[in-house]
């Protein structure tokens, strides 16, 4: 659904503390997303403007800047609302916002038909934002908004630069929320098929995350807003568990050779069968990834265009 055809009066809208949680149509779901707009004594940042916030563009409160967590298109739909304001992102991920072809290498689609149509999609229907004041930041980073911080913890794998954000305004549990970004604890699991994604990465940031102290966990898709560090270190370890159950696929599937074209039409990321944009190049990179650390590790073999489990 377009975001011009959703009445704002429908989107849910949450309170916790300084933070205003924008949700998104049907909670969220891609194309959705779950922004939120953090509110000092100060100043008032938005985090990753969203499809929703553009449905809600004729009801914002003022903003003095945009944070975004990483550089992908649907946290960005709605920066094009804020010029004049600084816009925000991790410097391994600035690019994306400095220009159409910067984000372009992030997800390093390949040149054709589809990397015509993917960016055509990005300009129009997520309303590519260009000509803002880009500044960049790094791991430890504290925005003070007045009475309420918003601390960068990068966290990449889904991105090179990909950052969750530890939002404070006061000692208590009660008054920390940490927002997930694109760690979104879904039954899919971690997503890490762009070219500036990495799986170690992504394991080392999933571990960061589990000795991070707060008592609200936002997502930016699909599960929204958690409630208590148990329950979400609970849905952290069944997200994470989605890594080993693909690669323990792929073994068995490696158990006689098997070329990566049989790899990638197997399926371990998506769902057996399923085709639409670019799954087989998703495919592709994440099994990559895989396959290059069990060959590292001795667990596998590449000879005659196949790939093949060490038995010992």
């Amino acid at each position: 659904m377009r975001p011009e055809k959703i009445d704002p009066a429908d989107l849910k809208t949450q309170q916790v503390g300084p933070v205003s949680i924008l949700f998104g149509y049907e909670n969220g779901k891609y194309p959705y997303g779950n922004s939120l707009i953090v509110t000092g004594s100060r100043q008032a940042a938005i985090i990753d403007p969203s499809l929703g916030v553009v449905a809600r563009k004729d009801v914002l409160p003022s903003i003095d800047m945009v944070i975004h967590s990483h550089v992908h298109e649907d946290h960005i739909a709605g920066t094009h609302l804020f010029h004049g304001v600084p816009w925000h992102a991790h410097s391994m991920d600035a690019l994306g916002l400095e220009s159409i072809e910067g984000l372009m290498k992030i997800y390093g689609t390949p040149s054709g038909p589809e990397y015509d149509e993917f960016r055509q999609e990005i300009e129009t229907s997520f309303y590519y934002p260009k000509g803002g004041e880009v500044q960049p930041f790094d791991e430890g980073h504290v925005f003070d908004l007045g009475d309420v911080t918003v601390k960068v913890l990068h966290t990449p794998g889904h991105t090179r630069g990909h950052c969750c954000f530890l939002i404070e305004w006061g000692e208590d549990l009660a008054n920390k929320l940490v927002y997930l970004g694109d760690i979104e604890l879904t039954g899919f699991g971690p997503y890490y098929g762009d070219a500036w994604s990495d799986l170690n990465h992504f394991e080392e940031s999933i571990d960061r995350l589990k000795h991070v102290d707060a008592g609200w966990w936002l997502t930016f898709h699909h599960k929204g807003l958690i409630e208590g560090r148990d329950t979400f270190l609970a849905m952290l370890d069944q997200f994470e568990s989605m890594i080993q159950d693909r690669e323990s696929r792929l073994l068995e599937f490696i158990k006689e050779p098997r070329s990566m074209a049989e790899i990638i039409d197997h399926r371990f990321v998506y769902r057996p069968g399923q085709t639409g944009f670019l799954i087989d190049e998703i495919e592709r990179r994440s099994m990559g990834m895989h396959l290059d650390r069990l060959i590292e590790k001795g667990h596998v073999r590449f000879s005659g265009g196949a790939y093949q489990e060490i038995v010992s």
